[in-house]
C-alpha cells in the first residue's frame, strides 16, 4: 500500500477498532507533496496524537506493520512530536 502512494492516493489509514476500548486507535502516513512521509499515531485520546516525518518508505513499512501486528518498539526507530496541541476538538 506504501509503495502505491501518490498524487490522489497519498494516505494509508489502520484503525484500530475495539468496541470494548473507548477512544481513537490509529496510524496513518501522507506521502507529502515534498516527497516526505508524515507519519501520525493515535492512541486513544487527542492528548496521544503524534507525528513525525521521514524520507524512508521502509521505516515507514517497518512502523506500520509493526503498529499493526502490536509490536512494542514499532516506534523507535522515529522522533515524534504531539499534536494535540494543535487540534480544535481536544478530548
Amino acid at each position: 500500500m506504501v509503495a502505491n502512494l501518490g498524487r490522489g492516493n497519498a494516505f494509508v489509514i489502520v484503525e484500530r477498532v475495539d468496541e470494548e476500548t473507548v477512544g481513537d486507535w490509529y496510524v496513518q502516513v501522507w506521502l507529502r507533496d515534498d516527497n516526505t512521509y508524515q507519519l501520525e499515531f493515535r492512541d486513544g485520546t487527542t492528548a496521544e496524537h503524534h507525528q513525525t516525518r521521514t524520507i524512508s518508505q521502509e521505516k515507514v513499512i517497518t512502523a506500520l506493520n509493526g503498529w499493526a501486528k502490536g509490536r512494542s518498539g514499532w516506534k523507535d526507530a522515529f522522533m515524534w512530536n504531539r499534536i494535540s496541541t494543535f487540534s480544535p476538538d481536544a478530548d
